[in-house]
């Protein structure tokens, strides 16, 4: 017959040799503590020797504790011991960034714009960017001034405009009149004319040839207070 030769069995560390190290000095077999926690004999036998399970159940451990004299904590994972988790690193991939101009565009009688010069950020997930299917716009956020496009857009709120080049259609956009910059409901109006239109009904619609204005782009989001 010939001899079965078993390799080295494999050395805990953790929570499972501080285990076993306590059921030693107790003088208490693994299988006894097993019943203790009203489980199969072989239970902590497989957890301290083959990591099944990964760690122990809270309620088990408080059984043993309390049985072996010791804390809880000296049967948790060190990981499992620390109240303060590192935060998780989200991949910088995963944000854009868009900046926030220094100007206003008027929903009003209109206004001469600053210069654009960004003063601050925005960030926005990439994933919600192309769940808007805003995955490949160029984006800058610029603040409405005035109470023509109430009440859609309110004095104060920011908006976020798409630049990128885009076939025209109606919408709400950002657009240059001479040294006007205005955010307004344009809708065509005939063969090489355009109609600047406003919420507010207190404010008439404004009819201009389609050459005299540049739509700066389409207002795709807005964000204010409640």
């Amino acid at each position: 017959m010939s001899e079965i030769v078993k390799g080295p069995r494999e050395i805990p560390d953790g929570p499972r040799a501080r285990l076993l190290t306590l059921s030693q000095k107790r003088g208490v077999s693994l299988a006894a503590l097993s019943e203790l926690l009203g489980r199969n004999p072989s239970y902590l036998q497989q957890f301290i020797r083959k990591g099944s399970p990964r760690k122990l159940e809270e309620q088990d451990r408080a059984t043993l504790a309390r049985f072996l004299g010791v804390g809880e904590e000296e049967l948790r994972e060190a990981q499992e011991n620390s109240y303060v988790k590192p935060p998780r690193r989200r991949d910088e991939a995963e944000w854009v960034e868009v900046p926030r101009l220094d100007l206003g565009a008027a929903a009003g009688a209109g206004r001469v714009p600053d210069a654009e010069a960004a003063f601050d950020t925005f960030r926005f997930s990439r994933r919600w960017l192309e769940e808007q299917g805003l995955a490949r716009a160029e984006l800058s956020a610029i603040r409405v001034e005035g109470d023509s496009m109430e009440p859609l857009l309110n004095d104060g709120d920011e908006i976020l405009v798409d630049r990128a080049p885009r076939a025209f259609r109606d919408g709400i956009h950002v657009v240059r009149l001479g040294d006007t910059l205005m955010v307004k409901r344009v809708a065509g109006a005939g063969p090489g004319r355009i109609a600047l239109l406003s919420q507010n009904f207190a404010y008439p619609p404004v009819e201009v040839a389609a050459d005299e204005v540049e739509i700066i782009g389409r207002v795709v989001w807005k964000g204010g207070r409640v």
